[in-house]
């Protein structure tokens, strides 16, 4: 998966994650989510009849005994009617209020008015509901009963409708304030395994890209020095057994060039930002193990500088004189690395191949100067490199000494 402006990841998509989760999401075993299933289902039913028993108690301890029939059938109505409150929550509020406002079903329209608001939330339907319920609770039947009573008497009626019709529709948002905040944490737990195996891949990522790296400067410059080596041996040994073992470790080192070559074209990526060990101090015996008359020349105060600008001159002069023996045989080369207070300056020049043919034809992905530029882009630096006017070849890069990267 790829990130806009981050590495480009690779590899396999799908990883186990501890507690059971793949690629960020929960794996939950499948008897355990069907057990979980069936008790949610049983938990359901124990909440309906739950609901059922509650109201029927309160129409059963309420009952007086010079109520009309009516009073009965319209209790008895609404305490059945809640058997369907999850699939006609409206209806039911509606067949549960003439209980309540001519019998004893309160706990009933109450239930049926807390199904709705869990439902439909604050919906038309909800409000209507609620409105039917308070006034059930304001309201006093038979009539000329309610007219009867007291201003103070009616007030307080309105105030403990306001309770009643209230309360159900409270408890109802807060449960579903509960199970989104639920959700959402669940959800923020799944990303947040997601990201840290975004993040493990990001780091391997990284890793594959300074391998890639290490391997083109450090791996092809050793390989390539043998192959030169051996292609000397061979011309000058006069021994038939000796040129043959010579043929064969220049085909078998040409071969692993261009393995290596293929390799770091996969591995290779443009991110991250790697100091590498060696500095310019190693140079001496860098030049020392090139098999190539060369020359250095250290001009300035090097012993203070940067990690990253020193290890990034050290792999300018490796590559240059990797290349140097590619292309250019035993050219003579020459490298001066000056530095400032300002900046460091480094400059690998040949001289033009007395024969151009003597290097050999050796494989190359032309990622070495590519890698050279990004090397010196990352720490603001100017990278150049042509021919020169003598038939030559002239690499030089220059690192500002006071860039924060540098540091």
């Amino acid at each position: 998966m790829a990130d806009a402006g981050g590495p480009t990841l690779s590899g396999n998509a799908v990883e186990r994650l501890p507690g059971g989760r793949v690629d960020g999401a929960p794996a939950e075993p499948v008897p355990r989510a069907a057990l979980r299933a069936l008790l949610g289902r049983y938990r359901q039913w124990a909440f309906d009849v739950a609901a059922v028993v509650v109201a029927a108690l309160d129409v059963w301890l309420r009952v007086v005994p010079e109520a009309e029939a009516y009073n009965y059938v319209l209790s008895v109505l609404s305490v059945v009617a809640l058997v369907l409150r999850r699939r006609f929550p409206f209806l039911v509020v509606l067949l549960t209020v003439p209980g309540f406002l001519a019998g004893w079903a309160q706990l009933a329209a109450m239930i049926a008015l807390g199904t709705l608001a869990r439902r439909k939330l604050l919906t038309t339907q909800t409000f209507i509901a609620a409105g039917l319920v308070w006034f059930s609770r304001f309201f006093l039947w038979p009539i000329d009963q309610f007219l009867a009573l007291e201003w103070s008497t009616h007030v307080h009626d309105a105030i403990y409708g306001c309770l009643v019709a209230g309360m159900p529709v409270a408890i109802a948002l807060l449960a579903h304030a509960r199970e989104e905040l639920s959700a959402k944490i669940a959800d923020l737990a799944v990303s947040r395994e997601r990201e840290r195996l975004l993040h493990a891949h990001a780091v391997r990522a990284d890793e594959r890209a300074r391998l890639a790296r290490e391997m083109h400067d450090v791996v092809s410059h050793q390989v390539s020095l043998i192959a030169m080596q051996a292609g000397a041996l061979r011309v000058a040994a006069d021994d038939p057994n000796a040129q043959q073992v010579a043929g064969v470790i220049r085909n078998l080192s040409t071969r692993t060039l261009d393995e290596l070559r293929q390799l770091v074209s996969v591995l290779r990526t443009t991110s991250g930002d790697d100091s590498p060990q060696p500095g310019i101090g190693d140079l001496p015996a860098l030049v020392a193990g090139a098999g190539i008359p060369t020359t250095l020349t250290v001009r300035g105060e090097v012993e203070g500088l940067p990690a990253a600008v020193s290890g990034a001159a050290y792999r300018t002069v490796q590559e240059a004189l990797t290349n140097v023996r590619k292309h250019a045989g035993s050219a003579p080369t020459t490298i001066q690395v000056t530095a400032t207070e300002e900046h460091l300056r480094v400059t690998v020049e040949n001289s033009a191949p007395a024969d151009p043919h003597a290097g050999g034809a050796f494989p190359s992905g032309g990622h070495g100067l590519v890698g050279l530029r990004e090397r010196a882009a990352l720490l603001s630096g100017e990278f150049e490199a042509e021919h020169t006017a003598a038939g030559g070849y002239r690499v030089r890069v220059t690192f500002p000494l006071h860039h924060p990267r540098s540091t």
